[in-house]
């Protein structure tokens, strides 16, 4: 799997309890993480750069046409 299969857009529909952290409706870089999704979680780059678990249900996938994907992930 490369570097960009392993990511995952996402779009953060909640963030009760990580405001500073996360913020709505803004796209993140989610990182595929098995153990973690075993638990209801996701492993997301957030504000500060790092990445971190946060609960599943506060994101929605988002699929992007290639070339946006591409510029996305390049930001």
């Amino acid at each position: 799997m490369t570097k960009t299969q392993a990511k995952q857009l996402v779009v953060c529909v909640e963030n009760d309890g990580y405001a500073a952290s996360l913020e709505k409706r803004k796209i993140y870089v989610a990182l595929r993480d098995a153990a973690a999704e075993k638990h209801d979680m996701l492993r997301v780059v957030d504000e500060s750069g790092e990445d971190y678990l946060y609960p599943k249900a506060f994101f929605r996938a988002i699929a992007l046409p290639q070339a946006v994907r591409k510029a996305v992930l390049a930001a």
